[in-house]
């Protein structure tokens, strides 16, 4: 790949990665101050996002032709479900580093299946990455909630096969505004079930309207566009720069403390992340 080209590939993921990172501190600000409720915020999150995506498809629509699959459409909503609940009991940095480790694992764990091996070098950076979360999440005074952590862990899971049904997709925003608009049904059941418990500010919508329409529907299409060009390890091991962005944006703009283990446990999985991916570029160029 030329080098104009890899510097833009890199230059469009890293704008994806602080997206993504803007979704987590959106929706823990949102629900730790109480302006919505986590049901709430899933329902206007996907809203909005269909809602933008639609009108940047709107040719697709006015003929009839929708992208995206009823698949894609049900991996994005389990994980926007499971990320929001989760965020009841998570801090910003915390959640991030769990989803995008069980995203590490869901979509290395595919990649090997279909064939991808890791050189020496790659096994050591996916070893210090996943040891670095078991560490984050042993028992103790620091530990998260378990409940919170097996849901984000969920959604982690979910993200993955959203991410890996994308990687072969030709129409990247028309197939994101196709998998919002088919999620955005399961998302009034979800809010239907639980509405005795909802309730929303009007600064709680603009929380979740912002995530929707900005950090998760451009976002998402952008990921959209840069995944047919990454291996299914290399789109799992970048994401875990997500949590440092979202732990450094929880510090500045909520107020939110980081613990020494968090501290500890980052540094290793973004140790990992580097020597992963210093080594796949000496393997393959990316």
């Amino acid at each position: 790949m030329p080098a104009k080209s890899m510097a833009r590939l890199w230059l469009v993921t890293l704008m994806t990665m602080l997206a993504f990172a803007a979704n987590s501190l959106l929706c823990r600000e949102a629900l730790a101050s109480d302006s919505i409720s986590a049901g709430s915020f899933t329902l206007v999150r996907v809203a909005a996002g269909a809602l933008v995506l639609a009108l940047l498809s709107i040719e697709n629509i006015r003929q009839r032709r929708m992208a995206g699959s009823w698949w894609g459409a049900t991996a994005l909503m389990g994980y926007a479900a499971a990320f929001s609940f989760a965020y009841n009991s998570l801090s910003a940095g915390t959640g991030a580093l769990i989803l995008f480790g069980a995203v590490q694992a869901t979509m290395i764990g595919y990649g090997l299946c279909s064939g991808e091996r890791l050189n020496t070098g790659q096994l050591v950076g996916v070893v210090a990455a996943c040891g670095g979360l078991v560490w984050l999440l042993l028992p103790g005074v620091q530990s998260p909630s378990l409940a919170g952590a097996a849901l984000m862990a969920g959604a982690g899971i979910c993200w993955g096969v959203y991410s890996l049904l994308g990687r072969g997709t030709q129409s990247p925003t028309a197939a994101t505004a196709g998998n919002f608009i088919r999620a955005l049904p399961i998302a009034v059941a979800l809010f239907l079930l639980t509405a005795q418990s909802e309730h929303t500010t009007s600064i709680g919508l603009v929380y979740a309207a912002a995530s929707g329409a900005l950090a998760s529907g451009m976002g998402y299409a952008l990921w959209y566009l840069v995944l047919p060009s990454l291996s299914a390890t290399t789109a799992a091991m970048v994401q875990l720069s997500v949590p440092v962005i979202a732990a450094s944006g929880g510090m500045v703009l909520l107020s939110e403390a980081v613990t020494a283990r968090f501290v500890c446990a980052g540094i290793t999985v973004l140790g990992g992340i580097a020597t992963f991916v210093v080594n796949k570029g000496r393997a393959s160029g990316l």
